[in-house]
């Protein structure tokens, strides 16, 4: 039967290891279009997944890093079990230089600390003590997964992602664990539309009539699209980037905005895009502007299988044995574990260490909770090893 104290004390022996694994991987910088950034931090956590036993493979992304899947084969009866991580970040390149990872009292800080670099490393090494038990023997095989396009919307990685999620039959995925416990079992859609307006420059002086603007065709816009949102709802659309323009004293030729949709579910998903869809199709005021539209809902809503409530239930009582807080998130923010339980596989999301102010300069880890928290992912996967775990 799990222990789930004494994966908190082997967790507790493995940290001054994690700690150094994570500077390392921290102060590389891996934005999501810095190709090699994002493979040096996949070369640290491949070479320590084939120290343990894995079989590495790194497939490239044109444009991004590898694509990274790790298998073990352990010949049990029971689950396929699917680890899910990435190694990219939100940040531009320098931003490790002029934000190293620093240690703070009891908190870890630098680009990706929480989403998710020590996530991953915490993983690892909870798969280092757990296999060296002997701990998994039950499960039929591990395929752990490094995404290089994750905070992007994953693109590129979908339907890697989805083939190997339909060889899996449970699926535990590393984003960041929310403050005060927070562990995610379900999410909403999430989408991005990017709107190109081209237009007619001129002077605006000398020449202003025979100016089209393509700002003023964004511009109006605005205030329709946002109006679409309905965040009691769970609805989403909001304007983050709006450019344009050549000079100030020039009617604008070009602009482009991008549009930020949320939706509770796929059916309200699909609901919001046909009504950004109508919006953007009504012809501008001046008719010489012209609007490209591109984009869609990118990540399906993840549900809240049985198999999510199972594991979820054993996590609930590892944080209870341990002293721990906890509650159930329904979660408006992205993950890849979308994708595996679209195709009805049980996921449990948030199993990273408690992280605060995720993907802002004030990102932070709880350093306890690496422990704490890592012994919890080391119980799921001996609960599922154990037959204990619905799927």
């Amino acid at each position: 039967m799990t222990d789930i104290t004494h994966y908190a004390a082997r967790m507790e022996q493995e940290l001054p290891s994690i700690l150094a694994m994570a500077e390392r991987s921290v102060n590389i910088d891996s934005g999501s279009y810095m190709a090699e950034g994002v493979n040096a931090v996949i070369d640290i956590w491949a070479g320590m997944l084939g120290g343990l036993g894995f079989a590495v493979e790194r497939r490239p992304l044109p444009g991004f890093g590898d694509q990274m899947t790790a298998r073990l084969a352990l010949g049990g009866n029971g689950p396929r079990l699917l680890i899910l991580g990435h190694a990219d970040t939100v940040w531009p390149a320098g931003i490790a230089a002029e934000w190293p990872f620093a240690r703070i009292g009891d908190r870890i800080t630098g680009p990706g600390v929480g989403d998710m670099k020590t996530n991953v490393i915490m993983a690892m090494h909870a798969l280092k003590f757990l296999l060296a038990d002997q701990a998994l023997g039950g499960l039929a095989s591990i395929t752990f997964c490094v995404v290089p396009d994750e905070e992007i919307g994953s693109p590129g990685s979908r339907e890697w992602l989805e083939a190997v999620a339909r060889e899996a039959d449970l699926c535990l995925t590393l984003e960041p664990c929310r403050p005060g416990g927070g562990i995610c079992i379900g999410r909403g859609a999430i989408g991005a539309v990017y709107l190109t307006a081209t237009g007619v420059t001129a002077h605006v002086g000398a020449n202003r009539d025979n100016g089209a603007s393509a700002i003023a065709a964004l511009a109006a816009l605005v205030g329709p699209l946002e109006a679409l949102g309905d965040p009691a709802n769970g609805l989403g659309c909001s304007i983050g980037i709006f450019k344009g323009g050549e000079a100030r004293q020039v009617v604008s030729g070009h602009a482009e905005m991008h549009v930020d949709l949320r939706a509770p579910d796929d059916a309200a998903a699909e609901k919001l895009l046909a009504e950004v869809r109508a919006l953007v199709a009504r012809p501008p005021a001046d008719p010489r502007v012209s609007i490209a539209f591109r984009g869609g809902f990118t990540r399906p809503a993840m549900p809240t299988l049985p198999g999510t409530l199972s594991l979820y239930g054993l996590a609930e009582g590892f944080c209870g044995e341990l002293g721990i807080p906890v509650f159930s998130v329904v979660s408006r923010g992205g993950s890849d574990g979308s994708f595996a339980a679209r195709l009805g596989v049980p996921v449990l999301d948030g199993l990273g260490p408690i992280t605060h102010d995720t993907c802002s300069r004030r990102e932070q880890v709880e350093v306890a909770s690496i422990v704490t928290r890592g012994a919890v992912l080391a119980g799921l996967m001996a609960a599922a090893s154990e037959g204990r775990v619905q799927t």
